[in-house]
């Protein structure tokens, strides 16, 4: 008779799929291809497993080593072995612009004298293992409370005040680090009014201090870690610990988190081999079954995270130059959470308000359009292209926002307009390249997604910058013909 497994072989087996799942997933970001990013997820899980079990030893042995949550440790493991690569001559094997960002003073924040490095890596690594692992998983990956409490054999009727808690913590040590930062006299004027500013969601930012967050990286960055309100702590763990991709990152976890709660149902009482009746009822099954069934689980949700939204996935391996669909594409987030990359364009965009249609060429649409959609230009002429803009999340003085546009016709190269109502200015991008003159936005295409079939998606994703009200966008053309919107 086989071993029965227990609880907690139920609980590694989750935790081994996700940290795997997780690796895989940010090396795809990484790479320029499926293959290279087999061949690197598997270096960096090796090389991240050994520094996890130097650090268990070490704790076993009564010393208390600072390291990083499993699944961040194994994420930083993967963009080292990254720079190990372009170092050693294999910087093809990369994303391009990833390739750039190594050689930056921002990549060279991350492996630099501690006090130079970001203030979230820092408070991260400041926590006690297992509260750093509960704000890791509630936070970045996206996983329901319920459900990180059974992981961690936290009780889930509490799981909720212990995250407020480690919030906290996680603040006052990111507020700590921040001071302890080698600041200029401006930076260090500002430290105090930052720190009360962020305390509370009602406290408006005086106009001085907004204008020195626009300007200073390391105090916007600050600011992102100490303002637990808003939804904006993911982003700000994400590009502390990971550094580039944090954001492209976090929309694909969303993603797999989405699919495994289809798939796994981790909701139910009895998941992840729980007890729904105080040890009574227990499903039991096969050690062997149980570790197959949570990388099936795993490796469906990883294969949705892949797969281009509305595709096949043969679109990715016919683009010139790649072997798959171009990484870091924004896709659909949970409801209830706040915002990574994806490779998939959102499939429930938010409607644009606004919009006043150009009159485009007289040419009829193959594709029938969903109900609630407008497939026409103002004349009643059938439209060149379809936008979509979805507004991932926003925070008193910032969101994030995707823009998919699908094309009838192919395309060799693309180039999206837009206008915001609204005085909103972008200032980081993903996908694309972004220019804004006054309220008009231009997203040109980046070298690895320049072409689009008949019919294709492209997409691209952005943060930017707001004052009170936050409007969609309107005006959407694609290399100057109108866009209907959704």
């Amino acid at each position: 008779m086989p071993d029965l497994p227990s609880p907690q072989d139920a609980v590694e087996a989750a935790l081994f799929t996700e940290c795997w799942d997780a690796a895989l997933s940010y090396a795809d970001l990484c790479t320029a291809g499926s293959a290279a990013a087999a061949e690197l997820a598997r270096e960096a899980f090796a090389q991240g497993i050994r520094e996890l079990r130097e650090a268990e030893s070490g704790s076993v042995r009564g010393r208390r080593p600072s390291r990083l949550p499993r699944i961040p440790l194994l994420l930083t493991a993967v963009r080292s072995t990254a720079a190990a690569w372009e170092e050693a001559g294999q910087g093809h094997k990369l994303d391009p612009d990833l390739r750039l960002w190594l050689h930056s003073d921002r990549a060279a924040r991350h492996t630099g004298p501690p006090l130079e490095r970001p203030v979230a890596l820092r408070g991260l690594r400041d926590l006690q293992p297992a509260d750093a692992e509960l704000l890791w998983l509630a936070e970045a990956e996206s996983l329901p409370l319920p459900l990180v409490a059974r992981r961690l054999g936290l009780d889930p009727a509490t799981a909720a005040d212990e995250l407020a808690q480690v919030g906290r913590l996680f603040r006052d040590r990111c507020h700590r680090n921040h001071l302890d930062s080698p600041l200029d006299a401006e930076c260090r004027s500002y430290a105090r009014l930052l720190d009360a500013v962020t305390r509370s969601p009602a406290a408006d930012t005086p106009d001085d201090l907004s204008r020195h967050l626009a300007t200073c990286h390391r105090c916007a960055e600050a600011a992102a870690c100490l303002r637990l309100h808003g939804g904006g702590l993911p982003g700000a763990l994400a590009g502390g610990v990971i550094g580039w991709g944090g954001l492209a990152y976090l929309e694909r976890r969303r993603r797999a988190a989405e699919v495994r709660l289809g798939a796994g149902r981790p909701d139910r009482p009895d998941a992840d081999g729980g007890d729904p009746a105080g040890g009574t009822g227990r499903t039991r099954v096969a050690r062997h079954g149980l570790l197959v069934a949570a990388l099936l689980v795993s490796l469906l949700a990883l294969a949705v995270s892949l797969m281009p939204f509305g595709g096949t996935a043969d679109e990715g391996a016919a683009r010139p130059g790649t072997d798959r669909q171009p990484v870091a594409d924004p896709g659909p987030s949970l409801p209830s959470a706040p915002t990574a990359s994806p490779d998939t364009p959102s499939p429930s965009a938010k409607p644009s308000a606004g919009h006043t249609p150009e009159r485009t060429p007289d040419r009829e649409n193959p594709d029938p359009e969903p109900q609630g959609t407008s497939s026409a230009t103002a004349d009643g002429e059938p439209a060149a292209c379809r936008a979509d803009y979805d507004l991932v999340n926003q925070w008193p003085d910032g969101f994030q926002a995707t823009v998919t546009v699908t094309t009838r016709d192919p395309l060799d190269s693309w180039r999206v307009g837009f206008a915001f109502p609204d005085g909103q200015r972008v200032t980081q991008a993903w996908d694309a390249s972004l220019d804004q003159d006054g309220s008009h936005v231009t997203a040109t295409a980046a070298d690895y997604n320049k072409s689009i079939a008949a019919g294709g998606k492209l997409a691209f994703g952005f943060l930017a910058s707001r004052d009170g009200t936050n409007r969609p966008p309107s005006g959407f053309t694609l290399n100057g013909r109108t866009c209907a919107t959704v």
